[in-house]
């Protein structure tokens, strides 16, 4: 990559995904530049990035992607390059359960804003990161795996509102040209991700001494990737991806959350009995499975492979256990838009 030619806007870089996408471009290209734009919303967290807070090339901007002249600023003034988005509401339960609107207008409309200014500030490069959830779902024993091909058909808010910010950048590709990229990225795990989420929440649950709620039978199967494997993935996508393109990101790790669940159970010395079953979620997609031939053709390869889930795993889980510091801080920063359960468990993992 030439990072000497490269002023990168990272919309939505203090979440879980593109924090840990900023460390990675730092400690693979030092010398690039950075413009963080976030929001700051609950899952949004500048301390994610305390070690770059006095790096020259970085440079962290609170704003909203649906603030159209904010966003044309920054790019005008850092004079921009290249934009990769990961600003989303992001939480399914959270779509299914607490309404939909400010879903459709980050993932939507957001991504709209975004296509505009980059059209306005003669852009080299956008990648939009989206999810594999707006295919919506796979039986659980077919061989068939989600393809760039395969037509888009979300069965819950948050992925149709997804899909709808996929459909604009395929929009504005063949309207206007606008080099845009999509990419569909399987489930990811790794450090800094807000706690409420999977891996995370059954950690501190278990750390706490409580059992697991596991949706329905726990059938539901899911591919897992590395968040640092896919930040590679994406670095590979800014500099070799072609506009116009739909890339699938997956490491071929399908695992149903029962298996998953046994991990960490075992990773952190419990058995089986801490497991407790509870009603399934509305509209719970059975299977989601990647097939990642197209970016694998440019050279890209996971490092946490299949065979290798299971040290990706416990030095996730390792991480949360050695830095519940970290939550503390953050459920304190954002109390006032967590429910009183989530403050009170997570102020005291």
């Amino acid at each position: 990559m030439n990072e000497d030619k490269m002023n990168l806007l990272v919309c939505g870089g203090a979440g879980f995904i593109g924090s840990n996408f900023i460390h990675h471009m730092f400690e693979t290209y030092p010398d690039v530049s950075i413009v963080n734009y976030d929001k700051l919303t609950y899952a949004g967290n500048e301390k994610n990035l305390a070690k770059f807070s006095d790096h020259k090339p970085y440079t962290f901007v609170k704003g909203d992607i649906c603030d159209l002249a904010k966003l044309n600023a920054v790019m005008e003034q850092n004079k921009i390059t290249h934009v990769i988005n990961f600003a989303a509401e992001t939480h399914v339960d959270r779509s299914i359960h607490g309404g939909a609107k400010e879903f459709v207008l980050t993932n939507t409309l957001g991504v709209q804003m975004i296509l505009d200014a980059v059209n306005a500030n003669a852009i080299k490069k956008f990648v939009n990161v989206s999810t594999d959830e707006v295919y919506g779902a796979l039986d659980l024993y077919e061989d068939r795996l989600f393809t760039e091909e395969t037509p888009i058909m979300p069965n819950m808010p948050y992925a149709a509102a997804k899909a709808g910010g996929d459909l604009m950048c395929n929009a504005y590709f063949r309207t206007h040209g606008t080099p845009v990229i999509v990419t569909h990225c399987s489930n990811n795990y790794g450090p800094y991700q807000f706690p409420e989420k999977l891996i995370p929440f059954f950690v501190f649950k278990l750390m706490a001494g409580e059992k697991v709620p596991v949706y329905g039978d726990g059938r539901n199967v899911r591919d897992w990737i590395h968040v640092r494997d896919h930040a590679k993935a994406l670095v590979l996508l800014l500099e070799k991806g072609e506009p116009g393109h739909v890339y699938n990101i997956g490491s071929n790790n399908e695992r149903d959350n029962m298996t998953l669940t046994k991990m960490i159970l075992e990773i952190l010395g419990h058995g089986e009995h801490m497991i407790e079953f509870v009603k399934d979620r509305p509209g719970h997609d059975l299977r989601y499975g990647i097939d990642a031939t197209k970016i694998s053709s440019l050279g890209w390869k996971p490092h946490y492979t299949a065979d290798r889930f299971g040290d990706g795993l416990r030095e996730t889980v390792e991480w949360y256990q050695n830095n519940t510091h970290w939550v503390r801080d953050l459920i304190e920063q954002k109390k006032d838009e967590m429910n009183a359960w989530q403050v009170s468990f997570f102020s005291n993992v």
